[in-house]
């Protein structure tokens, strides 16, 4: 079987992680469609396996969490009787915590937008920390018991909860209503007031939508499959953390977190698909 070389692997990689979709990355790097789509599944693999095993012991101190819906294989609304209720079509929601002071986002978790996954996703969060943290979220009833389940008291913690307008009522179909003000709860511990902020998190929803095709609003670049939307995120956020320098830290949120004392190139990413396979290959 032809394997492709380490050059063509980088260029691969540097069209996904600017958005491109998998059509325009074939076309870009004249590389076959089917490639491309393994290529996804391959570098997403070893991606999430290095996320997983590198994002430990972290000095995180203010956390902010959030959910972005996304869809996978049809809207709800055009999905056949036959695929209705099946886990990983239709609407799925990505969970991602972000450090307030690195920016470094240290896990994500794909699935509903209810308890279970909820305390999913903060169990793996408290896994991945070193101390005690201040955390904020939305409003979200589910993350109520998910917080004291995964952290018990050993958690500083408030939602920060929006108050919106009526429905735009004026010819634009998308508009979101108006946002009125907001309300700040303390549930756990003693938050500091003047770091109680989801906007971290909310900003990052949007480096996900403009740096990932398939979170793009309004076209047909989306998920046929759930497991490939989640290799894309890993690969994004290998990108992100380690490749991707922050404007305001002037280095990658790896390195101003101190997982890593280097700045990695898109490179490196490709390099990690060659150490696995020579792994395996022993």
């Amino acid at each position: 079987m032809n394997k492709l070389s380490t050059e063509r692997r980088t260029q691969l990689v540097a069209a996904l992680v600017e958005g491109n979709s998998i059509r325009s990355t074939a076309r870009m790097t004249d590389t076959a469609f089917n490639t491309v789509l393994k290529f996804v599944v391959d570098i997403g693999t070893v991606c999430r396996a290095y996320l997983d095993e590198e994002m430990r012991d972290l000095p995180c101190k203010r956390l902010q969490a959030d959910e972005i819906w996304q869809f996978c294989y049809a809207k709800d609304r055009n999905l056949p009787d036959s695929m209705r209720g099946k886990p990983g079509v239709g609407s799925v929601w990505t969970w991602v915590a972000i450090d307030a002071d690195t920016k470094l986002v240290p896990v994500f978790h794909v699935g509903t937008r209810d308890a279970d996954c909820a305390y999913e996703f903060l169990s793996d969060v408290a896994s991945r920390l070193r101390g005690r943290i201040q955390l904020t979220t939305d409003g979200h009833g589910a993350y109520l018991n998910a917080v004291r389940d995964a952290f018990g008291r050993d958690i500083d913690y408030s939602m920060l909860i929006k108050l919106y307008g009526a429905v735009p009522t004026e010819p634009g179909r998308y508009s979101p209503p108006k946002c009125i003000g907001i309300r700040e709860e303390r549930i756990l511990g003693y938050p500091d007031p003047e770091h109680v902020s989801t906007s971290y998190v909310e900003r990052q929803n949007l480096t996900m939508r403009m740096s990932m095709r398939r979170f793009t609003r309004l076209t047909n670049a989306f998920s046929k499959k759930c497991e490939n939307l989640e290799h894309a995120l890993a690969l994004h956020y290998v990108h992100y953390n380690y490749v991707r320098i922050h404007k305001t830290l002037r280095c990658t949120p790896a390195m101003e977190a101190g997982v890593c004392d280097r700045l990695w190139t898109v490179r490196d990413i490709a390099e990690l698909l060659g150490r696995a396979e020579h792994v395996r290959a022993a």
